[in-house]
């Protein structure tokens, strides 16, 4: 198979996998589900889903060897939802766990921790509105555009966040270092702005 704009998705057994893969299909997109190691590395870009726990999620990758090839890859690679929170240093999202924070790939230079919603119902579950950097992953996408959330843990707004949301408090609702970016919310729940967001992704590494 010619793999030169092939999307990989890693098989990483979460529950959300099929409907991300779904997302991408909708855009006609070249994707495959894998955990092997040389097809993750010819891929033009490369998606981390999750939902669950952070350490459920980390020992996933774990388990399936997948790490140390997550940090050896140059092309882009985008983490959705807890996806995304595994690309940070840490997270205290222990899932019942009595040990200290979990160790995450350590990609991205910041630590996911309780979201404080000051009182609203958790999760933070539904629509809400982002505000947008100037990052690749936003083009065509607006202020104030709407994106579908479900989460109870947040990566706090650094010098890494490429855009925000608020529910209780700001935080990131999506982080991004050199090739590794992820988004806090679920594009593949989203609708038209979800959509043009994973096209832009698609958009990018489609020369590798």
């Amino acid at each position: 198979m010619n793999q030169a704009n092939t999307t990989v998705i890693l098989d990483t057994g979460c529950a959300n996998l099929s409907s991300v893969r779904f997302a991408f299909e909708r855009l006609q997109a070249n994707v495959i589900v894998s955990a092997d190691h040389q097809v993750i590395k010819s891929a033009a870009r490369v998606v981390l889903p999750g939902v669950g726990t952070a350490g459920a999620a980390m020992d996933a990758l774990v388990s399936r060897d997948l790490v140390t090839i997550i940090n050896s890859l140059t092309q882009p690679v985008m983490g959705v939802c807890l996806g995304m929170q595994m690309l940070a240093e840490k997270s205290n999202e222990h899932g019942g766990r009595t040990d200290s924070d979990i160790e995450c790939l350590g990609l991205i230079p910041t630590q996911i921790n309780d979201l404080d919603s000051q009182g609203l119902p958790l999760p933070h579950m539904g629509w809400n509105q982002i505000s947008v950097s100037d990052h690749p992953l936003f083009d065509g996408i607006e202020d104030g555009s709407y994106v579908y959330f479900v989460h109870s843990f947040k990566a706090p707004i650094s010098e890494y966040t490429i855009a925000t949301s608020q529910y209780g408090e700001s935080f990131s609702a999506a982080i991004g270092k050199d090739n590794f970016f992820g988004v806090q919310f679920h594009p593949e729940k989203s609708a038209a702005i979800g959509s043009k967001i994973l096209q832009n992704f698609l958009n990018m590494g489609s020369q590798a």
